[in-house]
């Protein structure tokens, strides 16, 4: 659980003096995408967290294998029914909200806070002690011994019949518009994530096209597997651009943030809509639409764009074209899950 006011990132400890480590420091923070900065930020929190409950001091830098080797041992088994300092160190965690239960860690979250940590290491140029041998060796058999089947994201795809139901839930008023245009776009434009969504301004839906073709080009300047410098413009077409186009011209939005929250009486407000907030757009409109809490998440969107396109036969070069995934195995893995009854492939001789 990622603390609500996380530590600050390490500032780098160099030769350099403090002007050039402060413009270090901001160097790494203008390079690295928002969402990796608050997770390591929430990272270093339970870091810091977890060494004072374990050890009784603050994280030291370079830290030593010893503290490195006991964080792996703690978070590669399950403490429900341990004793000792490693259970204690775990419920004191629990009791600040920085871990949930006493069950082992997913292999992927242990490898992500020891990413982070690394990262510090990095960034105070030093060695970090995941490096040594022994530590490496320890990680990947923890990683191996909490092995698991891989979680969804979301628990059911928002395939285009689930999306036809949600959509229909969207009304005329601001609220409607807006509603419509992002899950539409979330949807048509290659399964965005949410983080995506959000982050699209009014000046990344590019319109010089839509008057003759129907056609919007939506540039992506925030993604997991794109940089700012590799901007892809998606297209977008048909319903989803004319819905888009709806909501910006009504909305009467010229400049800043594209997603906005909509006020009680209906008025566009001036700030981002927020990750959360459209987590809670798409939970609304799945209880409209007639499905159980906790039927899909907004990746729903995202599976759902990759889901369909297998169900109508749509080759998986053509949709990762769009969704941007840089895995054709892990872009296949949503192929896979479709029914063989529904593979296309079963039909060629008809």
């Amino acid at each position: 659980m990622t603390p609500k006011n996380p530590a600050p990132l390490p500032r780098p400890e160099t030769a350099l003096g403090a002007d050039e480590a402060q413009a270090l420091a901001d160097l790494f923070r203008r390079g690295t995408p928002e969402n990796t900065l608050r997770a390591q930020a929430g990272d270093l929190a339970y870091i810091a967290a977890w060494k004072r409950a374990a050890f009784g001091t603050d994280p030291a830098w370079p830290e030593s294998e010893t503290v490195a080797l006991r964080f792996i041992l703690d978070h590669s088994v399950d403490l429900s029914a341990a004793t000792g300092p490693a259970r204690a160190a775990a419920e004191a965690l629990i009791a600040a909200g920085l871990r949930r239960s006493l069950a082992c860690p997913a292999p992927a979250t242990l490898d992500r806070r020891i990413a982070s940590w690394r990262a510090f290491h990095r960034l105070r140029n030093l060695a970090s002690p995941f490096e040594a041998p022994l530590i490496a060796q320890a990680r990947g058999r923890a990683r191996r011994a909490a092995a698991r089947p891989r979680a969804r994201k979301s628990a059911n795809p928002i395939t285009r019949e689930v999306l036809e139901a949600m959509l229909a839930s969207c009304d005329h008023s601001q609220r409607g518009l807006r509603d419509r245009a992002l899950l539409m776009l979330g949807f048509a434009a290659g399964g965005r994530r949410r983080a995506e969504i959000v982050a699209l301004n009014r000046d990344d839906v590019l319109t010089e096209d839509f008057a003759e073709a129907g056609l919007l080009r939506i540039r992506l300047l925030s993604s997991k597997t794109t940089g700012p410098e590799a901007a892809p413009r998606l297209p977008l077409k048909g319903r989803p651009a004319r819905a888009l186009v709806d909501w910006i011209n009504l909305s009467g939005i010229r400049a800043g943030p594209l997603f906005r929250p909509v006020s009680s009486a209906d008025r566009v407000l001036t700030r981002r809509l927020s990750p959360e907030g459209l987590r809670e757009i798409i939970a609304h409109r799945l209880a409209l639409a007639g499905y159980p809490p906790g039927f899909a998440s907004p990746h729903g969107l995202r599976a759902g764009f990759l889901t369909q396109a297998a169900l109508d036969g749509a080759p998986l070069a053509a949709a990762m074209q769009l969704s941007l995934h840089r895995s054709a195995a892990q872009a296949q893995s949503y192929y896979a899950d479709i029914d063989s009854a529904s593979n296309p492939a079963a039909d060629l001789l008809g």
